[in-house]
């Protein structure tokens, strides 16, 4: 007895290390939250009927385990919404054994001995003949998780002896099978990032629930706790490693870099630990700006439309991809944003309706309330312009209605379930994937690393048919693409994709610049290899679309959807006639790809018939709106630029590209004399004005953009003096006075105005800069922290 004591009185000790906040239940079915849910119960009919299905279920799950000799019936993952779930919300809510009974039989016939448990090691699996073997695999921490939550929603049935059987099998045969290969020093065979970054977390979180369930029983439990709850911070906040070639686990937003798909499979295993954790303890897992960012990320990766919603798919992921679960467990831990609701909504139509996330007990406990349910919005507030710069993905759309025009752009890592696609892209247009992936085989088929997850399977640049280094797949890419500078001003947008570290092997430059403006959007290519050769741009429709050549166009349709594609330098397509009429156009290349299932489908590349070292395509992409007149497109030529006017609705933008600014020119500056007059040393100009308007006069431009430069300036009248050079749109006109400005830490720069509007913002924020009325400009200043 005197040593019982001590071994409680020391377990209690431990426990209360992190303020321990009662005892059992404490990891989901506590006190506070059965109370809270009686009450709403009580008051809300909707959650009434749940309760009271919910409770059929669990009478239902009785009648099973009458039939199945007194054990319970098992549920999903991790029981979630299953017979057991619903037999321990039935016993917290009622307080009557016969719901318990069952699931204390199920756990005493449960981890009675140790075995390999998880995908790839159970039944004798592949990774069980590894050297050392793998005992604990893919999803191995979702039986202890079931388990804890178990024995600590039923603790108080128990007797002393069944408590210290089932603590002793959860510990033996659940917890430590994990922890031994996956965290624990003194048997670990495993590393943080051993299987790409989704692994680590489907094991290791759920382990760390089933040690903090049996803390009372068994004085090791605390320092699993411990160590797991540590290393928490350390998966969320993983850099990646130089020496491996391994990316960072997270956007500093809150994006997983494996695709969306493996983005909530690994966060959804992570929350059910932080929910766990944040009601046992007092002191809450700190707060996270990834974590509280999740959410946002499937948002920003969803295309709501009038059918499913679909998802961004780069890497092993799919349209069909959702991260409902991981935000329903968002809402759950506490990040109850209006936004989440909508986002669920996509995925939930009757959301409104029922006002509940799921029909899982678990979530009951954190159902919306009526005036959350009546706040969900309908759009995200939420810009329609997203970069995750550290993961390398942008998402452009022209709104968040149903059906809009989104663009999503790849260029980052190279590893694993990211495929060797850097500079990539995908199109959705009413209601319709166009132009982007076309599946993936299953992992173990030939054609999976062969085809699927190489460079000629997207819509990349090639040089002499080659992109990437095919094993970068396996071995990740030294030098990852990058993606930076996006400049959101409305219906003007534009972000820089680098492709060229992935790709250094065949490119000296491989830089995608994408500009949006209007309906029409842009991709500059500028490329340099070493040698000259076949420069193509590939391009990769849905598999089910159509793709029809007519003169200049390549116009790529499915139901009541089309996008026009319309090369327009180096060459055009032929406009009429025979391409052996026309040796000097674009070429357009057919080739074979595949789909998912590995049939055999068409692809394109652009190809231009000069072999070159160098070169700069720019090819439009006009989405079609019924009703909507496709903008005019003219295409711009000088001796030391080249560019296109945009025209549509009253509207001109004109884009010139300043061929020596594209590296060619060291220790000179890019000094570009255009024939208009206009004189600059940015990359790429864009201007726009109403159509009639002389676009040779600097104060009838209504907004201007400067990509890469220091200068610019017409007659002596200056529009932009920096020093260093920015990137930069701004619109001059009216009162209000809006401008983006990006480049280095520090930028001073002096912008025309000419008058001293009653508003400025800068990079979206109010400030106010000195105005010089002789010289008609502003004094703006950006800083780095």
């Amino acid at each position: 007895m005197l040593v019982l004591l001590h071994v409680s009185s020391l377990n209690a000790q431990v426990a209360d290390e992190f303020g321990r906040r009662s005892g059992h239940p404490y990891l989901l079915y506590t006190d506070a939250n059965i109370a809270k849910l009686k009450e709403r119960v009580q008051n809300e009919p909707i959650v009434a009927e749940a309760w009271r299905r919910i409770l059929a279920d669990a009478d239902s799950a009785l009648a099973s385990s009458a039939d199945n000799g007194g054990q319970g019936r098992r549920g999903g993952r991790g029981n979630r919404g299953g017979g057991t779930d619903a037999l321990l919300l039935a016993y917290r809510m009622t307080g009557e054994l016969k719901y318990a009974e069952p699931v204390k039989a199920t756990l005493m016939s449960q981890m009675q001995a140790r075995r390999p448990v998880g995908g790839g090691v159970s039944s004798g699996g592949s990774l069980m003949k590894r050297d050392p073997p793998w005992h604990a695999g893919l999803g191995s921490g979702n039986a202890p998780e079931a388990f804890g939550i178990a024995y600590d929603t039923i603790y108080d049935m128990l007797t002393p002896d069944e408590r210290k059987t089932l603590a002793h099998n959860l510990a033996e045969n659940g917890v430590l099978p994990v922890l031994n290969d996956w965290v624990l020093g003194d048997k670990r065979i495993h590393a943080l990032d051993t299987m790409g970054h989704n692994w680590w977390p489907t094991a290791v979180f759920g382990a760390g629930i089933g040690a903090m369930a049996i803390m009372d029983e068994d004085p090791r439990a605390l320092d699993w706790v411990r160590r797991v709850r540590g290393a928490s911070d350390e998966w969320l906040r993983y850099a990646g490693s130089v020496l491996e070639n391994k990316p960072p686990n997270f956007d500093s937003k809150g994006a997983f870099y494996e695709s969306v798909g493996y983005s909530d499979l690994g966060i959804s295993a992570y929350l059910p630990f932080m929910l766990s954790w944040n009601l046992a303890f007092t002191e809450r897992l700190p707060e996270s700006p990834i974590t509280s960012q999740m959410g946002e990320w499937f948002i920003n990766t969803l295309y709501p439309r009038s059918g499913r919603p679909m998802a961004v798919d780069f890497g092993d992921s799919s349209l069909n991809s959702s991260g409902a679960r991981s935000v329903i467990l968002l809402w759950n831990v506490g990040y109850r944003k209006p936004r989440y609701l909508w986002y669920l909504s996509q995925f939930n139509s009757d959301l409104a309706n029922r006002g509940l996330l799921s029909n899982s007990p678990r979530d009951l406990l954190f159902a919306p309330t009526p005036a959350e349910i009546a706040a969900i919005p309908s759009q995200p507030d939420l810009p329609t312009a997203k970069l995750y710069g550290d993961i390398g993905w942008t998402i452009l759309r022209d709104s968040w209605e149903n059906d809009a025009t989104m663009l999503a752009i790849k260029s980052g890592w190279t590893w694993n379930h990211s495929y060797a696609d850097t500079g990539t892209f995908s199109l959705f247009h009413n209601g319709q994937y166009l132009i982007g992936e076309n599946g993936h085989s299953g992992y173990g088929t030939k054609e999976y690393d062969g085809y699927f997850r190489q460079s000629i399977a997207h819509n990349v640049m090639t040089f002499n048919g080659k992109a990437e280094n095919p094993e970068d797949t396996y071995f990740g890419s030294k030098f990852p693409g990058t993606m930076s500078h996006l400049l959101d001003a409305g219906d003007l947008r534009y972000v820089l994709a680098d492709a060229t570290g992935p790709t250094s092997n065949n490119f000296i430059r491989n830089y995608r610049s994408f500009v949006w403006v209007g309906d029409a959007i842009f991709i500059i290519d500028d490329v340099k290899s070493f040698e000259p050769g076949q420069f193509e741009f590939l391009l990769h429709p849905n598999a089910e679309a159509t793709a029809k050549r007519t003169n200049l166009d390549l116009r790529i349709s499915l139901d009541n959807s089309s996008v026009v594609v319309r090369p327009l330098f180096p060459e055009t397509f032929p406009e009429g006639g025979l391409p052996t009429d026309y040796p000097e156009n674009m070429r357009l290349v057919e080739k074979q790809g595949l789909t998912g299932n590995r049939r055999p489908t068409t692809y394109y590349g652009f190809a231009p018939a000069k072999l070159t070292r160098r070169t700069k395509f720019i090819t439009a992409i006009l989405p079609v709106t019924e009703g909507v007149d496709l903008p005019q497109i003219e295409r711009l030529r000088g001796i030391e630029h080249i560019g296109v006017r945009v025209r549509q609705n009253a509207m001109v933008t004109d884009l010139y590209i300043n061929l020596e600014a594209d590296g060619s020119v060291r220790h000179r500056n890019a000094n570009l004399e255009m024939p208009n007059g206009w004189e600059t040393d940015a990359y790429l100009l864009g201007m726009s004005y109403p159509e009639g308007a002389d676009p040779n006069d600097p104060d009838a431009i209504i907004r201007y953009m400067v990509i890469d430069g220091s200068y610019l300036r017409r007659d002596g009248i200056v529009v932009l003096d920096s020093l260093s050079k920015v990137y930069l749109t701004m619109s001059p006109q009216g009162d209000d006075f809006e401008v983006l400005l990006q480049g280095q830490p520090v930028i001073n720069a002096l912008l025309r105005a000419t008058k001293k509007p009653a508003e400025v913002r800068l990079n979206g924020q109010l400030v106010h800069p000195a105005y010089n009325q002789e010289a008609k400009n502003l004094w703006l200043s950006v800083k780095a922290p």
